[in-house]
């Protein structure tokens, strides 16, 4: 189940908003039962990248036996 302030996996790339599939977030809010999510993606430093509304399909939650990886970002 998908929380908010929870950590989520993007499922699929986002091309228009430079993020990639795996692109770790957290979730700002919760709509319609779970159906879509608010989800906001940060760099390294703290600085926001997206703040998107998101199908709860295009996310997942981040499981315990993952490990986070960093990237650049495409400039």
């Amino acid at each position: 189940m998908i929380r908010e302030l929870g950590t989520v996996v993007l499922a699929h790339d986002l091309p228009d908003l430079g993020l990639e599939e795996g692109d770790v977030g957290a979730v700002v809010y919760v709509y319609d039962g779970g159906r879509a999510v608010e989800v906001e993606f940060v760099s390294g430093s703290g600085a926001t990248v997206a703040v998107e509304t998101l199908r709860a399909s295009d996310v997942r939650p981040l499981g315990d036996s993952e490990i986070l990886h960093a990237r650049a970002l495409a400039a």
